[in-house]
């Protein structure tokens, strides 16, 4: 997750550009996730899926319950709360920022 967190911190304004805001969830701890956001100067919100543990991930369908932990995983979700994209990677496995990229075109695209 460290990679990718900073990946996302160095293309920040791909996301501002767009007026969306990213938010990282993980399964780890209030106090891992402040940690590794003041060492690595993350300027987005995280928040912890950490009690009920993966009660979000759940929810999002991505939990692995036999492993404890969640995929990767990246929704996009507009202001009414409907998820316009997604994807999905393994444990460990990055998504690539021009994911991203293709996931934000993608939802502000203009209908044809």
């Amino acid at each position: 997750m460290h990679g990718e967190l900073c990946a996302l911190r160095d293309s920040l304004s791909l996301f501002q550009e767009q007026g969306a805001e990213l938010i990282g969830i993980s399964v780890d701890s209030k106090a891992t996730l402040r940690a590794w956001a003041e060492q690595e100067g993350y300027d987005f919100t995280l928040l912890a899926d950490f009690w009920p543990h993966g009660a979000v991930a759940k929810e999002y369908g991505v939990f692995l319950e036999e492993k404890g932990f969640a995929n990767r995983a990246t929704f996009v979700i507009d202001p009414g709360g409907v998820i316009r994209a997604s994807f999905i990677t393994a444990p460990g496995e990055p998504r690539s920022i021009e994911a991203y990229r293709e996931a934000l075109a993608d939802v502000l695209a203009p209908a044809a």
